[in-house]
């Protein structure tokens, strides 16, 4: 299906000063397609289904645009529930009053859960996703100060010191190296400009049967390992909550399976499937500490060291000037 979309995006005047080509560096320039190209080495960037390409192929990130596709609005907020709301703040320790009237990055939009509620409280946002969910975003935002990009965060197309403000949440753990993502993206801060991610923590002992089961999980396609999630997930569930009702001994073996069969158990059925191939498809997952997380902070020059309310999110400011 064709996808209607404007060339002029509400960022334009935005990206025109920020975007950077990957090959030269040169300053971009809009195409008359929705896309880019540098003036100086004529390298094209191009627009499909949407979006600006900023790479060739979803690599690893596959399975999150089979997710985000099948499930484009399910963690979308509404007017009765704010569950996203509530764990963006949770997650990253921000507010309506850190992101009016800033531009922002989100790195790892997904299909827009979060760059939803920052464009909500005032911010400009741009997303950029490995995958193809970023098309997704598109259209779910395409009412706001929002545009998304396919792009790696390994090599991002803009020019050091343009945000006010990045985060990333439930992303950065699931690339090849967590440690040089984390890394990458403070460059791209303006001096006082603040960063906060959110990642898996280690400190949890649940999720080792799940990385056993990740050694088969990650091998199968997204559409069959859905399949089995869609069967998995709730039997797992019925049995757990047919367990708790049981006196006495009902709680303990609950315990026991919710040990052994990690999944989600959320009240909504499909974030209960989607969390859980959330978990298990990706093909990188790692988990990390506090003390990880706080010295790679230090290493990039970051100050004013945060923690939010759930493990493990950490959030630092670049400094005004360097000392």
């Amino acid at each position: 299906m064709q996808i209607a979309q404007p060339v002029q995006s509400p960022l334009s005047a935005d990206l025109g000063e920020i975007l950077r080509c990957l090959k030269c560096g040169g300053r971009l320039e809009a195409d008359t397609s929705g896309g880019f190209v540098c003036p100086a080495c004529r390298h094209a960037y191009p627009n499909a289904k949407g979006i600006a390409r900023f790479v060739d192929a979803q690599h690893y990130a596959s399975s999150f645009g089979f997710q985000w596709h099948r499930y484009p609005k399910t963690q979308l907020d509404d007017s009765e529930d704010r569950q996203s709301e509530r764990d963006f703040i949770m997650r990253t320790g921000l507010h309506p009053e850190d992101l009016k009237d800033k531009l922002v990055l989100d790195v790892g939009c997904g299909m827009g859960r979060f760059a939803d509620i920052a464009t909500r409280w005032g911010a400009r946002v741009v997303g950029i996703d490995l995958s193809a969910a970023a098309e997704v975003a598109a259209r779910n935002l395409a009412d706001r100060d929002f545009v998304a990009l396919q792009a790696d965060v390994f090599a991002l197309p803009f020019a050091q010191g343009s945000f006010d403000l990045i985060y990333s949440i439930g992303v950065l753990h699931h690339t090849p190296d967590c440690e040089r993502a984390v890394k990458a993206l403070p460059q791209y801060l303006k001096p006082g400009g603040r960063l906060a991610v959110w990642l898996y923590s280690a400190y949890n002992p649940w999720y080792r049967f799940s990385d056993l089961y990740r050694k088969v999980t990650t091998r199968m396609s997204p559409g069959r390992l859905h399949g089995v999630l869609r069967v998995a997930v709730p039997t797992i569930n019925v049995v757990d909550s047919g367990l708790r009702a049981v006196p006495i001994v009902g709680r303990p073996l609950s315990g026991i399976v919710r040990h052994l069969f990690p999944v989600n158990r959320s009240v909504q059925r499909d974030w209960r499937v989607l969390d859980t191939f959330d978990w298990y498809s990706p093909a990188y997952q790692s988990k990390h500490t506090y003390e990880q997380v706080f010295r790679w902070f230090e290493s990039c020059g970051l100050e004013d060291l945060h923690v939010g309310e759930v493990p493990i999110s950490v959030r630092g400011r670049k400094p005004l000037q360097r000392h």
